[in-house]
């Protein structure tokens, strides 16, 4: 499933929520969908900080260390 179709689906959830409620199916795949686009979300920000450089001032780049 694409991140825009998981998107989608879940602002569908999220209003049937809050107009009628929801089904305990509807809620189980409700929290895998949010689970599968909190993880993208963390993958992506680790990625973009592997990627990431502080430039110091005297011009010398060092990379972002990953906190343990």
């Amino acid at each position: 499933m694409k991140m825009d179709e998981v998107i989608a689906r879940i602002n569908v959830l999220a209003r049937k929520a809050k107009a009628e409620g929801l089904t305990t199916e509807e809620l189980a795949e409700r929290d895998n969908l949010r689970r599968i686009y909190i993880d993208s979300v963390k993958a992506n920000l680790v990625g973009q900080l592997e990627n990431t450089y502080v430039v110091g001032p005297d011009g010398k780049k060092k990379k972002v260390e990953r906190r343990q």
